[in-house]
């Protein structure tokens, strides 16, 4: 096992997390942006107020993007367990 395969997988396994949790996050900061831009103009200065919002949009998005994500990573888990025997030896 060279380097260089270390570093490959490396680099496809950060993409992979990258790539399944970025829907997510951006959905929950744009969840999270209107929220505090309401709180800002009502006044309401209740911190509990965002993440009831932020985790029913994160729950709506995991419906939504599921079986893309899933897709996402039973190619990765594929794609790891088919070179395995270089990771080895």
């Amino acid at each position: 096992m060279t380097t260089e395969l270390v570093l490959e997988f490396a680099k496809e396994g950060i993409y992979t997390v990258l790539l399944i949790s970025g829907p997510l996050l951006i959905l929950a900061l744009a969840v999270g942006l209107l929220v505090s831009i309401f709180q800002a103009t009502t006044q309401i200065q209740e911190q509990t107020l965002a993440f009831i919002p932020k985790i029913v949009a994160v729950l709506i998005g995991m419906i939504f993007f599921g079986p893309w994500m899933l897709t996402i990573m039973v190619q990765f888990t594929a794609n790891v367990f088919e070179n395995l025997n270089m990771l080895v030896g």
